[in-house]
């Protein structure tokens, strides 16, 4: 019950990141507008769709500190079945999807209690 209720708050405050990456590659990265027009062109975004842009985005520039900007993410329950999914089908260990999403392999465990049926 008390999981609903968060989703549901969640929901509602969610930034819109399809705004704010638009605004980022508008006065920051006009050269790679064209690359990312692509991933913002679909309807909704998710958390694989994020990536995406960051990896383009940051390909040459880097993010100055991976381990601080990790800290401040949220996923929502579509968000970690994706990633799980994602998991499942690469046959990849909690250490290796960790490494490749920059998440703590405490949470993909933790998410795999959640969602056992994945």
């Amino acid at each position: 019950m008390d999981r609903k209720i968060q989703q549901s708050k969640f929901r509602i405050n969610a930034p819109d990141y399809r705004k704010i990456y638009t605004d980022m590659i508008e006065m920051k990265y006009v050269d790679k507008r064209r690359k990312c027009e692509t991933v913002l062109s679909n309807a909704k975004l998710s958390v694989m769709d994020i990536f995406e842009l960051e990896k383009i985005i940051f390909e040459t520039n880097g993010v100055p500190d991976e381990k601080e900007n990790g800290k401040f993410r949220a996923y929502d329950d579509e968000s970690i079945l994706q990633i799980l999914t994602y998991q499942k089908k690469n046959k990849m260990t909690n250490t290796d999807i960790s490494n490749h999403f920059k998440i703590s392999r405490n949470s993909i465990a933790k998410w795999k209690k959640l969602f056992p049926e994945i």
